[in-house]
């Protein structure tokens, strides 16, 4: 038996929800959907410029588990901007209703 999840400290979320190539209707488009968690990790890695080690403390989890989930997001993103599909970030309230 796994063991259960930890909870993550999430600080920072996403101003939309959505991001997608111009001219292309929503609708038409394939998604790719980035986890709370992802969008964190990109935020603290990427946009904050933290340290793995730093970041992992700040969400609350182990720098391997931290580099696990940024390497998962880092993949969705560039498969979103080469294949141009529309990322959908799922937030809190998306996870109440699933």
């Amino acid at each position: 038996m796994p063991r259960p999840c930890r909870r993550r400290n999430i600080a920072g979320t996403p101003a939309t929800t959505y991001y997608k190539p111009a001219g292309v209707p929503l609708r038409t488009m394939e998604r790719v959907t980035l986890e709370l968690d992802e969008f964190e990790a990109l935020r603290l890695a990427d946009a904050e410029r933290l340290e793995q080690e730093q970041a992992a403390r700040r969400m609350g989890i182990s720098q391997p588990t931290f580099s696990r989930i940024l390497a998962r997001a880092r993949t969705k993103v560039a498969q979103a901007l080469v294949k141009g599909r529309a990322i959908a970030i799922r937030t809190a309230t998306d996870n109440l209703k699933s």
